[in-house]
């Protein structure tokens, strides 16, 4: 097994609704979304964000555009208009997402 980042597989997407972060993560190809969709799972997100995450980690495949969507429930501090973060809107936290690592075979 060898550790790689996800900016390695995929690049991102990331923006607000409410209070949750969604986080787009685009394979550049199909055999890395398939990669993406094995190693990458809630449990491991939750992790990686540790308390920037308050809430659940949802993730939802959409296979036919090769893409992963995370949900990050309460990950920006109440929302845009109501938090004291410097990125209130999460728009770095897809960034932050491909620093990840995952282990493949």
């Amino acid at each position: 097994m060898k550790k790689v980042k996800l900016k390695d597989l995929a690049y991102t997407r990331s923006g607000d609704k409410g209070d949750h972060c969604t986080v787009g993560l685009l394979a550049f190809n199909r055999d890395n979304y398939e990669i993406l969709r094995k190693h990458v799972t809630q449990e491991r997100v939750k992790a990686f964000f540790g308390d920037m995450v308050r809430g659940p980690v949802k993730i939802y495949e959409l296979p036919n555009l090769n893409i992963v969507h995370l949900v990050l429930h309460n990950a920006l501090g109440g929302g845009a208009t109501r938090t004291l973060r410097f990125d209130q809107t999460g728009k770095s936290m897809g960034t932050a997402l491909l620093r990840m690592e995952i282990e493949v075979a």
